[in-house]
């Protein structure tokens, strides 16, 4: 499987970088396998450092992944994916088990419901019924060392 990665620099040997910010699934590198989601990521954060906007492209050894590491696939929006989420956002140092979590982002419309459920606005229940909705993109998150010896880099290229 081919996985994108938007930004900035050239990533030929993923780490796994900590952020201030939390983010959905915690600490891990983040890619996709929407090649246009992340060649809007990358355009926007070149953009945004006034850099080229680079994509990376991986293959990802997605079988063998599943079978030697803990990984969880949120295939649907669902309380676990919604609970791992707030857990997250609300800790930046939040540690689960998981050694990968793929499912979606919690991005522009649905990062506000999720932020709505954060802030007790709304019941967890009522978010997910509105979630189904809402159109979202994908993620893959390795969120250990021993996951990114899954993925290998294939190329990057600069986009206009």
């Amino acid at each position: 499987m081919i996985l994108f990665h938007g930004g900035t620099d050239i990533i030929e040997q993923p780490v796994i970088r900590s952020s201030q910010t939390s983010r959905d699934f915690g600490t891990g590198f983040y890619c996709t396998d929407i090649k246009t989601q992340a060649e809007k990521w990358a355009i926007r954060q070149g953009r945004i450092r006034k850099q080229n906007a680079i994509l990376n492209m991986y293959d990802f050894d997605i079988e063998n992944a599943k079978q030697e590491l803990n990984c969880k696939i949120f295939t649907d929006y669902a309380i676990e994916w919604l609970e791992l989420i707030i857990n997250c956002r609300k800790d930046s140092d939040y540690n689960h088990d998981f050694d990968i979590v793929y499912g979606k982002i919690a991005n522009d419309d649905v990062g506000e419901t999720v932020q709505a459920v954060i802030n007790g606005l709304m019941p967890s229940d009522f978010a997910l019924q509105k979630l189904v909705f809402m159109p979202a993109n994908n993620q893959y998150c390795f969120c250990t060392k021993k996951s990114l010896a899954f993925i290998k880099f294939i190329e990057a290229v600069k986009l206009e």
